[in-house]
């Protein structure tokens, strides 16, 4: 009879625990849905399409997560930079690592304001200076600037309106112009 007992009080244990994980698992399937966005729509879905869902949702986020990372990497690395006069803006290529900095600008006009984005070595700081009174002289009057350091390179960025003394037929061209020659020799 003992040994009924034992066998009666196994299966029972064995029931516990079996009900117990599947008590957990549910949460933890509830928990995972609870963590997935969803459409608006309020209809069950059943467990395997919550598993492929919350899959699909992981794999766009490392998507994302990759590009963002790339997008950092790019961000870090030494610019060199390359005019396009068509749009009036200045354009990067990434240098290796190591190379001494050059200074670079980067000017967009936006409607009647412009933006100017000068990144130098921590020793080229006239250039600053040079940038602000250029574009005054044409025009425009400074509205903000700011700067932030990252390494030995120093940002700076500049926002300007266009002023009482604006000369409309040079327009932002000639600031392009002028600030190229003052950083590039050109």
């Amino acid at each position: 009879m003992e040994c009924n007992r034992s066998s009666s009080s196994s299966r029972v244990d064995r029931r516990t625990i079996e009900k117990n994980r599947r008590i957990h698992m549910k949460a933890l399937y509830s928990q995972l849905h609870s963590l997935v966005p969803h459409d608006s729509s309020r209809e069950m879905i059943s467990l395997p399409d919550q598993l492929q869902e919350a899959a699909s949702y992981i794999k766009k986020l490392q998507i994302k997560l990759e590009k963002m990372n790339e997008e950092k990497d790019n961000l870090m690395g030494i610019n060199k930079m390359e005019i396009i006069q068509d749009h009036k803006e200045i354009k990067s290529s990434i240098l290796s690592p190591g190379q001494q900095i050059s200074p670079q600008i980067n000017v967009r006009e936006t409607g009647s304001s412009l933006e100017a984005i000068l990144i130098t070595g921590i020793d080229f700081k006239f250039l600053f200076t040079e940038t602000i009174r250029v574009i005054h002289e044409e025009g425009f009057d400074v509205v903000n600037a700011s700067f932030s350091i990252l390494n030995d390179k120093v940002f700076h960025t500049i926002h300007a309106q266009i002023g009482g003394g604006y000369g409309e037929e040079n327009g932002v061209s000639r600031i392009v112009e002028r600030l190229n020659s003052l950083v590039y020799g050109i």
